[in-house]
């Protein structure tokens, strides 16, 4: 898969332009790869992007990272600086650099380097790389929408093996190994997340799979997602092991509602706050209000959770091509959890969803 690097990169530039910004300073994080391409280690050596919009962008690497980042889309777009352990990288920074001006570095910056880059450009102003990269990474191209969709694809392929080999009496811990390995068997390079929430566990939202037996009569939340050429994927349904109880179809009724009415409301120019009330309403009206306690979706891209957020408070209008997830839940405390979650991405006329995975209550053994 092909990615406009030198398109990103003039955006950017354009972007800090606009915002009083001289430099980007980005370590190794989804905004490098977004950038640059490479998927750089997040090490105590330091490794930066160095992005001005008078001369041509800089990588400054480790020596022993200096064939690792050659190899990848930076070595064609960008200068590649290498230091050897024993040298200051930030002196070699602090050479790239004018003083007294300001920078944006990454917002997930260790705070070791921000510190050490205070030191050696005492007069400048360091403000967070979001305000620029978060308005261009929101909005997805076609190759990236293509890459989340192979990873959707295998959410969904995943979820349908895992419901064939049947839950009953298994742990928790061994259907998150199977999905695991179900989500590289479909297409994705890597499983990035895996929730297993059986029976009481599922009234947790982010419950840690342990080893507790899957029982006849427990609702399953299964939340889980890949990665496919950087690109992630996040899928949730909620299955039933034999027949669901009339409580547990009526709260799942409510929730795949509460869904539905949220997709709806996606639509060009809605701001994302919009999209939280639509499923809030229906949670509320059926009389659960206290137990939808989470937003209503995140964005998802390189990185699992991103802009933007889908979520009261959040006024971003939303634009072709942002995709996120829509995953309301109701959670009874000692007793059960549902959560419905599919990606959408936004287009010139509603949204599309990436997963297409059944959102009725699935009945498995």
């Amino acid at each position: 898969m092909t990615h406009d690097f030198l398109g990103r990169m003039a955006r950017s530039s354009e972007e800090s332009r606009a915002a009083g910004i001289d430099a980007l300073i980005v370590t190794p994080s989804a905004d490098l790869q977004y950038l640059v391409g490479y998927d750089a280690p997040l090490l105590e050596r330091l490794t930066a992007l160095i992005a001005r919009s008078t001369a041509r962008p800089v990588l400054v690497v480790p020596e022993l990272e200096r064939p690792r980042a050659a190899a990848s889309p930076a070595g064609e777009l960008v200068d590649i600086q290498g230091w050897h352990d024993g040298e200051d990288p930030y002196d070699l920074v602090r050479r790239l650099l004018p003083d007294h001006v300001t920078f944006a570095v990454s917002d997930r910056m260790w705070a070791a380097h921000l510190l050490r880059l205070g030191e050696a450009l005492p007069g400048s102003t360091f403000v967070t790389t979001s305000g620029v990269l978060s308005k261009l990474r929101m909005r997805k191209d076609r190759s990236e929408i293509d890459l989340l969709q192979k990873a959707a694809s295998s959410a969904d392929a995943s979820l349908a093996r895992i419901a064939a080999e049947g839950l009953e009496g298994r742990t928790e811990e061994d259907v998150a190994r199977s999905l695991v390995r179900l989500l590289v068997e479909t297409g994705c390079d890597a499983a990035l997340f895996w929730i297993v929430g059986s029976g009481p566990n599922g009234a947790s939202p982010h419950h840690e799979p342990g080893q507790r037996r899957i029982q006849p009569g427990d609702m399953v939340v299964l939340d889980f997602g890949g990665r496919a050429g950087g690109y992630c994927s996040d899928l949730t349904r909620t299955v039933s092991v034999g027949e669901p109880s009339a409580e547990a179809k009526e709260v799942h009724e409510v929730v795949r509602h509460a869904q539905e009415a949220a997709y709806q409301a996606v639509k060009r120019g809605v701001p994302a706050e919009e999209v939280d009330r639509a499923a809030r309403r229906v949670v509320e009206d059926a009389g659960y209000a206290k137990a939808f306690f989470h937003r209503t979706g995140h964005g998802i891209g390189l990185e699992e959770h991103e802009p933007p957020y889908i979520v009261e408070g959040n006024a971003t209008p939303l634009e072709p091509g942002m995709c996120f997830s829509i995953e309301p839940g109701i959670y009874l405390e000692k007793r059960f959890g549902v959560r419905i979650e599919d990606v959408v991405t936004v287009t010139d006329h509603g949204a599309e969803r990436l997963n297409h995975a059944p959102r009725d209550l699935l009945v498995v053994g």
